[in-house]
């Protein structure tokens, strides 16, 4: 049984990020982005910021438990001539800035490869991203580690989960989010980065499809197991690790994020996953698909009275306070 509305109060109640976490976000992000900006030595080199990844694409989840959630953003840069030999040097000018600033000085913040990562105290982490148009036209980021840039569009990156969700009837993100659920909660294909989840999930997404199945991405239920199955089928047929490609055209891979071991698993996993979303799926009896559905997602998942699975929504609007979904949270992923 597809139970519609409990995957919809799963979602806002439990997978997303809440709208005071993404408030919050923006404040510090905000923030953090008129500290570097007034800075004396950096801010004459910045021309903005935008938000990247989970948080840009709108797949960001509440953190397990008590842990930080984090959210990356872009800070966009004019070309220094002078560190041109240099790129990883932007990466140590942003962390100078943050350390002589008179309150992030005393956060802990720390170089990464591609970011400089600003903490806060039990709640979450910022990473900061110098991001710039080089003279030639190229977008790019920068390796630390390798003290070379990597190409990237974030732009058309963003325009390419438009359009697959826009296919799926605005679906996939939430089941992207339900995906990520799966990995970081029920410790399901640890290992699989976000990037690359997100990029196999949406190139299972294709117009021909709904040609075909015109109610295939009619729900988030169907969206999912549509979708995990077209993923299964595509992977059963690769057993070495595939490239997986930019769907941004930026003409880079992602092949360097994972492992032939990560990708076994991850391809087992998601096998497993496809026939247990089929089985919940295809389960006639309420309570029974509800516990197939908790078998997979956690005790997280809602169930709700057998009866409201089988009233109209007309009947469902007069029936008793039973039927009523109470909760005060207001979640949302962006």
């Amino acid at each position: 049984m597809q139970c519609r509305k409990n995957f919809d109060t799963f979602l806002k109640n439990t997978v997303n990020l809440s709208q005071a976490k993404l408030t919050l976000l923006e404040v510090r992000v905000e923030a953090i982005y008129k500290a570097l900006k007034a800075d004396s030595e950096l801010g004459s080199l910045i021309r903005g910021k935008r938000p990247q990844g989970s948080w840009a694409q709108r797949t960001i989840i509440n953190p397990v438990g008590d842990s930080e959630f984090d959210a990356d953003f872009m800070l966009h840069f004019t070309e220094n001539t002078e560190w041109a030999d240099s790129p990883k040097t932007y990466i140590d000018k942003v962390y100078a800035a943050l350390d002589r600033h008179n309150i992030y000085g005393a956060m802990p913040h720390t170089r990464k490869c591609r970011c400089v990562q600003l903490s806060y105290a039990n709640s979450m982490h910022v990473d900061i991203v110098p991001y710039l148009q080089l003279a030639d036209g190229r977008e790019v980021i920068v390796n630390r580690d390798t003290n070379t840039w990597e190409q990237t569009n974030p732009a058309g990156f963003t325009a390419w989960m438009q359009e697959k969700d826009g296919i799926a009837n605005n679906n996939l993100r939430k089941v992207i989010r339900l995906m990520k659920y799966l990995r970081n909660h029920r410790g399901s294909f640890t290992g699989t980065r976000s990037i690359i989840l997100t990029t196999l999930l949406g190139e299972c997404v294709e117009e021909i499809k709904k040609l075909m199945d015109p109610g295939c991405y009619s729900d988030v239920p169907t969206t999912l197991l549509t979708v995990v199955e077209d993923l299964d089928r595509w992977l059963q047929e690769r057993p070495c690790k595939p490239s997986i490609a930019d769907p941004s055209g930026s003409g880079v891979t992602f092949d360097h994020r994972w492992d032939q071991t990560t990708y076994s698993y991850f391809r087992a996993r998601i096998h497993a996953h496809a026939r247990e979303i089929r089985e919940a799926y295809d389960e006639p009896d309420y309570d029974r698909s509800v516990r197939l559905w908790r078998k997979l997602f956690g005790d997280a998942f809602p169930g709700q009275p057998s009866a409201a699975a089988s009233l109209t929504p007309t009947v469902a609007k007069f029936a008793t306070p039973l039927l009523i979904t109470t909760t005060s949270r207001t979640g949302r992923a962006g």
